[in-house]
């Protein structure tokens, strides 16, 4: 993974990047963009914003690609929607995950080169390549009366929209992000709902689940207590699909009634992508490790991110971007400190979101792209 810092003090905003590149092969960049200096005004901030997507998207760096998706974490959804322009190509989310360096939003993006980008009347947005359709659902929500039934609205309506796209939950689904407003009450309704709709699909224990972060998050709407994105390839074969386990380190999520995997390797033929699942400090037993301790827990985190990372054949060295989780906003200078010292190139975001179990008081999901040689598989 090539990293890069771009600075565009005008807007005074800096971009992390990560570029995955490839003689004639597609290429990849994750970017996250921050502003290197605190702003205030809202609406100032999602202007500048705006104007530094556009000039990276014009610059050298991106080799002409598209931008496929996006994700804004902001600080007040209900006030700061406005500011986003949602009627665009690209795949929108809008999570209220305010980032812990005191301003109003940080932005996540993710571009492709040599891709075709269409968005359905259904809201999906398809990012299609020769051999694979690549399908981002975002924003998915619902504002039935309680969380288990916003949970098993969604996932309908996500099952019938993969449908349309000769997709299935089980067979094309490979990665989805939960956001539960007030975590601590309402997760467990959330994970009754999701369990009962795998068990219905054939996601179990002896088949697989889908790789997942579950974790504090707001909408614009105030009713609404679940909203996911999600994200699932056409054209893909179960063969190319490995699905990590670190049993040294963690046990299988089902063994604590939750229904995930703790993160997923996709093989092409000329690349690995590996998505891990929102991690935080845990052992094999299940058990919360180093409780009240946020030093100890970031470097427990850490370590099993590596583990699983490992058993996909990747490293630290191949991630393209991580998003950390704090459940303490007291904690973040400690966490930015030990980043600022450790796997620093790599493209982040800190935010405050409370995990689904109190004792976490950090999680930490990510996205590695490793370079590979198949000839029995299509490239990406």
């Amino acid at each position: 993974m090539k990293y890069t810092t771009i600075q565009y003090p005008d807007l005074s905003i800096e971009i992390q990047l990560a570029a995955f590149e490839q003689e004639n092969a597609a290429s990849e960049f994750y970017a996250i963009f921050d502003f290197n200096q605190r702003q205030t005004n809202s609406a100032q901030q999602f202007n500048l914003l705006e104007k530094a997507l556009q000039r990276l998207q014009e610059s050298c760096e991106l080799s002409g690609s598209i931008l496929v998706w996006k994700r804004y974490f902001v600080s007040d959804a209900i006030n700061q929607a406005s500011f986003i322009e949602c009627d665009r190509p690209e795949a929108i989310s809008i999570v209220q995950q305010p980032p812990l360096n005191g301003n109003k939003t940080a932005l996540f993006a993710y571009f492709v080169s040599s891709a075709e980008l269409t968005k359905q009347t259904d809201g999906c947005v398809i990012m299609k390549r020769p051999h694979y359709a690549h399908l981002y659902h975002t924003q998915m929500h619902e504002r039935s009366k309680d969380v288990e039934n916003q949970t098993t609205a969604i996932f309908e309506r996500y099952k019938n929209s993969l449908q349309q796209y000769s997709c299935t939950l089980k067979e094309h689904a490979v990665r989805t992000w939960i956001y539960v407003q007030d975590v601590d009450v309402q997760y467990a309704g959330m994970v009754t709902a999701r369990n009962d709709i795998f068990t219905g699909e054939g996601l179990t224990p002896d088949t697989h689940f889908i790789a997942s972060t579950g974790i504090e998050g707001r909408y614009v709407y105030p009713e609404v207590l679940m909203l996911m994105d999600a994200y699932a390839i056409h054209g893909i074969d179960p063969k190319q699909i490995k699905y990590l386990q670190a049993p040294t380190h963690l046990n299988p999520t089902y063994e604590y009634g939750v229904a995930f995997e703790r993160g997923t390797a996709i093989d092409y033929g000329d690349r690995r992508h590996v998505y891990i699942s929102g991690t935080a400090s845990i052992n094999n037993k299940g058990e919360v490790v180093h409780l009240q301790d946020i030093e100890k827990q970031i470097s427990r985190t850490l370590e099993n991110v590596e583990v699983l990372l490992s058993e996909a054949d990747t490293r630290m060295t191949d991630v393209a971007q991580m998003i950390v989780y704090l459940r303490d906003t007291a904690d973040y200078e400690v966490v930015k400190n030990y980043f600022d010292k450790q796997h620093t190139q790599i493209p982040k975001v800190i935010v405050w979101a409370p995990v689904c179990r109190p004792g976490w008081l950090i999680e930490i999901e990510c996205i590695a792209v490793k370079e590979m040689k198949n000839a029995g598989l299509m490239p990406f």
